[in-house]
């Protein structure tokens, strides 16, 4: 059966050159790795609170969990809440999804999110203002290149943010190490 979403879809995917390259979910992918690198193991995966709202995520455990809670903290502070219910909130991981660019397989090893994702879809004409890209800027040089916006990405994303460095990455650990420092320091000093 063809489905409206299925529809809409197609014609998207059409009208701005992606290819659907079709359902893929974690059963038929198990094992294998996404496209940044990272294994599809649905058991790496857990949900977290963003701090500072009431939205929660479902990503990779440990040093990915670091960087891209970060992400979402510094945007729901100072772009746009996700815990409104407005734009999609917060996707993650999951255990099917249409991909409609090869980056987006990074949601079935729990390695990327997409904030706002009903405002911001894959190849979507919305923007961000000028001051919120340079917050985006500025989120992606506090992740020293172990991060990819989606916005920098053909098609765009702009809700997209994925691991650009694979799971051996020095620069992943040492990011997520100093980001845990900090925010370890943040909430010993609120005592």
């Amino acid at each position: 059966m063809v489905t409206r979403r299925t529809l809409f879809g197609a014609a998207a995917a059409a009208a701005t050159g992606a290819a659907v390259l079709g359902p893929v979910t974690t059963a038929d992918a198990a094992g294998r790795t996404t496209f940044n690198g990272w294994r599809i193991d649905p058991a790496t995966v857990a949900e977290h609170r963003i701090e500072g709202s009431t939205a929660t995520v479902t990503v990779r455990t440990g040093a990915v969990a670091a960087v891209l809670l970060h992400v979402a903290r510094r945007w729901h502070y100072e772009i746009a809440p996700l815990d409104t219910g407005e734009g999609g909130g917060v996707a993650a991981f999951t255990h099917e999804t249409i991909v409609g660019a090869n980056f987006e397989t990074a949601y079935l090893s729990g390695t990327a999110i997409a904030l706002h994702p009903h405002a911001y879809p894959l190849g979507g004409s919305e923007q961000l203002w000028p001051h919120q890209e340079a917050i985006v800027r500025d989120i992606l040089e506090d992740l020293a290149g172990t991060v990819a916006w989606g916005g920098d990405l053909k098609p765009a994303k702009v809700g997209h943010f994925h691991l650009a460095v694979g799971p051996e990455s020095e620069a992943l650990a040492e990011v997520a190490a100093r980001l845990t420092r900090a925010r370890t320091a943040g909430a010993a000093s609120r005592l």
